[in-house]
This record gives structure tokens, sequence and C-alpha cells, in this order.
């Protein structure tokens, strides 16, 4: 049993291909094995892997007669002979030492899960890598169960909130088939980590987050998911599979329903932003509707939302096109007469205060809280 099986996917990305398949060869840990999984390439891809698989027979070459992530990642997750299973997707890099660091934490604990950071890599105008750190220091040293741990709805709400990452992690193989987690097989690359994640976190009983940062995230792939403004409702789709999870868990349901309605309003949001001005109109009024449903359902719940968010959600679904309209307005930087979000009162702004505080204070202890503290009241008085 090899200690990780990475998976690659990958389709028409020749361009990128030979730097990311040797930073995995490189590895520190040398008792890999590397799973790549190709969905037709036509531009040398396929080639280029042949020649690598040729020369390391730790390389298997999977084909798949599917132009879909969720299908690619499946193939691999079903080759896969690891003890856990990383990722790394074919325009990316790691580190070198990325899969030793995460599968010596991971085993000596025995997680289900270790995720750390990540970096934005951008290769263009010139090279630069900016860290992404997904935890605060002191949380970094706990192992948490997600659906357990957290007393506080709106800290639940935080974590599963995380950025998806799913190359950023490793993952014990046993647990994913354990409890039946694979990737949305909708086509091509469409958000399909969206889901995926949630069922992890869903069902992970022992999980790290690292400060480390080892996966390089390019952003400047032309024919990234995050570059295709034409998948309007892909999101959707990840969340009616998360919706279909949770039905087959009822236990789970009661717990993380209102998690999932209120992290899709995020996501939603996210979305219609990105999307080009027509398809913003357009997707608003399809969020409204499916928020409509959502409520009508019973399925939100208030206790997950702030004050601001919660004014937003009943916005969107009463006047979608006003509030396309303000954020047109707010993002051009042009006055909006009509409609706008209420101001947030005295109560509402002390109770956002403590609970921005009660958070410091968990995630990076008392002497950074008052640190802080002391820096925002010298800032008050002086007007700085």
């Amino acid at each position: 049993m090899p200690k990780v099986t990475v998976v690659m996917p990958s389709l028409n990305v020749a361009k990128y291909i030979r730097q990311c398949m040797e930073s995995v060869l490189n590895q520190t840990l040398k008792d890999i094995e590397i799973l790549c999984v190709d969905a037709g390439s036509t531009d040398g891809t396929l080639e280029i892997l042949q020649e690598y698989a040729a020369e390391d027979d730790r390389i298997t070459i999977i084909h798949s007669e599917k132009k879909s992530y969720g299908y690619q990642m499946n193939l691999g997750m079903d080759a896969a002979k690891g003890e856990y299973m990383g990722i790394v997707e074919t325009d990316d890099y790691a580190d070198p030492e990325m899969f030793e660091a995460l599968y010596t934490i991971a085993h000596a604990e025995q997680l289900d899960v270790v995720k750390s950071g990540f970096y934005y890599y951008y290769s263009k105008p010139e090279e630069r890598n900016e860290p992404v750190r997904i935890v605060s220091e002191i949380v970094s040293k706990r192992i948490l169960c997600p659906l357990t741990d957290f007393r506080s709805p709106t800290e639940m709400v935080e974590f599963f909130n995380i950025k998806p990452t799913i190359w950023s992690a490793i993952y014990r193989l046993s647990f994913l088939k354990e409890n039946h987690i694979r990737l949305n097989e909708t086509p091509g690359a469409s958000f399909q980590d969206t889901s995926f994640n949630f069922k992890v976190w869903a069902c992970a009983q022992r999980v790290r987050l690292l400060r480390n940062c080892f996966l390089h995230y390019r952003q400047d792939n032309e024919g990234s998911s995050i570059n295709s403004p034409g998948k309007v409702y892909c999101i959707s789709d990840e969340y009616n599979e998360m919706e279909r999870f949770l039905n087959l868990h009822p236990e789970k349901k009661a717990k993380l329903e209102g998690v999932r309605v209120r992290i899709k309003l995020d996501s939603y949001l996210w979305n219609h932003a990105r999307l080009s001005e027509p398809l913003q109109e357009e997707f608003i009024q399809f969020a409204a509707q499916e928020f409509q449903r959502d409520m009508a359902l019973g399925y939100f719940d208030k206790k997950y939302f702030s004050w601001y968010k919660w004014e937003v959600l009943h916005w969107i679904m009463s006047d979608p096109l006003e509030y396309h309209r303000w954020f047109l307005a707010e993002k051009n930087g042009t006055k909006y007469v009509g409609k706008t979000l209420p101001k947030e009162n005295m109560l509402q702004k002390l109770e956002r205060k403590a609970r921005g505080g009660v958070k410091c204070l968990k995630e990076h202890g008392f002497i950074y809280t008052w640190k802080n503290l002391l820096c925002k009241i010298k800032r008050r008085i002086l007007n700085v």
C-alpha cells in the first residue's frame, strides 16, 4: 500500500503539465502512487504523460471517456491503493515537502483529513505567490470534528465556508469510501469541489487545519473554471448535490441543513458578482426563486446569519432586480436612488463586536486579543 495516492486530472494542459509533473515526481515522500486521469487531451498533454510514465513506474495513466472533473476524480479514487489520497490539478504545482508533511501528521494522529494553506500563484506579468493561511496558530494545534466541535452556529458556518481547495489536503482513503463520498459528475470542471468538501466536513471525525502553505494554485489559466463566466448555474448543481446527500443522512441533515443554505447564500452572491452583467440579472432572479423555496421548506434559520446577511437574503427574495441595481451602483461607485440596506443599530453593532472579540480570543488567545483591542482604542483616540 503506497502512503499517498496522488490523483491528477488533466485536459489540455500541455502548457503547464511538465512543471506540475516534476513537482509531484520530486516529492520528498517517495512512497506515492501517481494516477494521471486524462479526459481526451488533444494538445499533447497525453503524450507528455506517457513520456513520464515510461520513465517512472509509480505513474499510471487512466483514460476518462467523459470530460467531467468529478468523473475523472471518481475514476482516480476507485483505482487508488494508497492509505491517503491527495489531489494535484495539472495546471498547479506542489512544493517538494507537501505530501511528506501532510502524511506525517495524518498518519501519526490517525486523521481523516489534514488540510493546509495554499498560494495564489501568478506567472505573469511577473511570477509571484501570495500565501493564504486558512487557520490561526491556536486552532491549527487542535484536532476538530466539524459536526460536533462548534457550539456557536456562526462558528460552524465559518468553518464550512472555508475555501474548498480540496487539493491542499489529503484524505484517508478508507474514510472516503466508507462514507460514500464522491464528486458530482457534472460536465466540465464546474465547482465540483464544493459539494465534495461539504460531504467531507459533514462526515469527518478527526481533522487538522495547518497554517503551512504547499500547493501553488494558478490564477492565470484562461481555461480554468474561475475564469469561465458561462457556467451560470453550475454552483446550483453543487448545492442540489449537498441536499441529496443530506436527505440520505437524516441525522446530519438535522444539524447541517441550516448551514448548507447559509453558505449557499454566500456562494450565490459570489457567483452573481463574477458573471457578466446580463447573466447577473438572470442568475439573481433564479437565486430568489431558490431562496423562496428553501424558506418555504423551513431550511433557513436566523441563528446562522449576521443581521446584514439576513437582510440581504430577504431583499433578494422580495425584489432581486432592485438588489441587482443596487449591487451595480455599489460596484461602479455611483449613487443609487432607491431601496438600500438598513443601517446597523447600536445593539447589532455591540453584538457584532462581541462576537468578533470572542472569535479572536478563541483563535489567537488572550495576549493577541488584548493587544489588538489596545491598538484599536489607540487609533480611535488619535483618530488615525
